[in-house]
């Protein structure tokens, strides 16, 4: 039929069909907007549930991290009673007896602070090299200026035979970080001496390079874990398993217990730098007047 043979559709008809076509626009339109609203919906619902996988994740870590410590537990191989590593010369370490430590055998720290502090097993012995012990702490910027100035004279000395150098790392300081940082890193230390003692030294200085500021959550677990792998130690499971941390705990309260009230304390041949006589005096001239009367 052509065109001008069409039949005219009346008024009624094009209303009803235009509104046909305007009830489906709307309907399409209405399943639209339902399909969108569910997606809305469920895309909060997946963002809702991702925030609250990452806030289990924080507090999980924060409670494992935070989780109360025993108060008894072994000593790492290569290291003494009084949370102590040392080192010879070179990559060598003085060897220890294995022993367990119990924080509970430890007196509570004096109300006045000594005169002089006495620090176990530092004291001078006859016949060895001068004996350098540092109670230090891994979040403690004041030791790790200290190890800037003296670490090389210290290794030097050390490297000829002319003294020992025994680190006892505590954490004085968990206080100053969000996740007990202190303590955390010197169970990462304690592992490495456990494990690859020849690379101690080595740790011990990554920690300060990389050291965190006060105040901060410090490095993680992963992060230590991580230092530790990239020199060829695999220190995983003592760190995930707070393995050293009641030896940790045990240094920390015996320190206090004899009077260490900061660090870097510093004693050579049991004598404590910077306290009485030595106050003015800088420690490399105070090291040197030991080993000169080592004679």
């Amino acid at each position: 039929m052509s065109p001008a043979n069409e039949v005219r559709k009346s008024k009624a008809e094009r209303t009803a069909e235009a509104r046909e076509k305007a009830r489906l626009i709307r309907e399409a339109q209405a399943k639209k907007d339902k399909r969108n609203k569910l997606l809305i919906g469920w895309g909060i619902v997946a963002a809702v549930v991702a925030i609250l996988v990452v806030v289990a994740l924080v507090v999980t870590s924060s409670l494992k991290q935070n989780a109360p410590i025993a108060d008894q537990g072994p000593t790492p191989a290569n290291a003494n009673i009084h949370g102590g590593v040392t080192l010879l010369a070179n990559s060598d370490v003085a060897k220890s007896d294995p022993a367990t430590v119990d924080a509970n055998s430890v007196g509570d720290a004096p109300k006045t602070p000594a005169a002089e502090v006495v620090a176990p097993g530092a004291e001078a012995e006859a016949g060895k090299p001068v004996k350098v012990v540092l109670y230090v702490d891994f979040i403690c910027p004041i030791c790790k200026n200290f190890e800037t100035q003296y670490n090389d004279q210290l290794t030097s000395l050390r490297n000829d035979g002319k003294i020992t150098v025994e680190y006892r790392p505590l954490g004085f300081l968990d206080s100053r970080s969000t996740t007990n940082y202190s303590s955390r890193a010197a169970n990462a230390a304690a592992c490495v001496a456990n494990t690859a003692p020849q690379k101690y030294a080595d740790y011990f200085s990554a920690l300060y390079a990389q050291q965190p500021a006060e105040g901060s959550a410090g490095l993680s677990d992963n992060d230590l874990k991580k230092m530790a792998s990239d020199m060829g130690v695999d220190i995983g499971s003592c760190v995930d398993d707070k393995t050293y941390r009641p030896y940790v705990k045990y240094a920390t309260k015996e320190a206090s217990a004899i009077g260490v009230t900061g660090t870097p304390t510093v004693f050579v041949d049991g004598k404590q730098w910077g306290k009485g006589d030595s106050a003015q005096t800088p420690f490399p001239d105070f090291l040197q007047a030991a080993i000169a009367a080592k004679g």
